[in-house]
């Protein structure tokens, strides 16, 4: 399985694919390429999305739009990956991180931002840290 997903170019780190069989982890749902969803997702473990999507995604995990993937939704994840295009307001508990293929419309709230060269992103940003506890006396 790992090496048909190296040679279809989807990396584990990429999609958290790593989590098939093990019982601490979810299995990944996947969204494949030709398939077209619209409603409300919502669940837990990672979800990559290499085909269209529309309308609210609210997931304990990562969620991935693939390149060639094209998400039109309110998006709040605890990491959002995209290499594809996104129209929504983003919410993430850690990260947002469009990649070189990834294109951005709507507003980003998160810990980090991470945008590779070449990535378009025409947005409203807001990153706040999360608080760091007191040190103890």
């Amino acid at each position: 399985m790992k090496a048909l997903r190296r040679l279809l170019g989807l990396a584990e780190h990429r999609f958290g694919f790593g989590g098939f069989g093990d019982s601490q982890h979810h299995a990944t749902t996947v969204i494949g390429d030709g398939m077209r969803l619209k409603g409300e997702l919502h669940g837990a473990g990672p979800v990559v999305v290499l085909g269209r999507f529309e309308g609210d995604i609210v997931v304990d995990g990562t969620i991935t739009v693939g390149e060639g993937g094209y998400v039109d939704a309110n998006i709040s994840a605890s990491t959002i990956v995209i290499d594809g295009v996104v129209r929504g307001n983003l919410s993430a508990d850690t990260n947002v991180e469009i990649g070189p293929t990834g294109a951005l419309t709507g507003s980003v709230k998160s810990a980090a931002l991470n945008a590779s060269s070449g990535a378009t992103v025409k947005s409203e940003i807001w990153l706040e840290r999360t608080a760091k506890p007191e040190p103890t006396a």
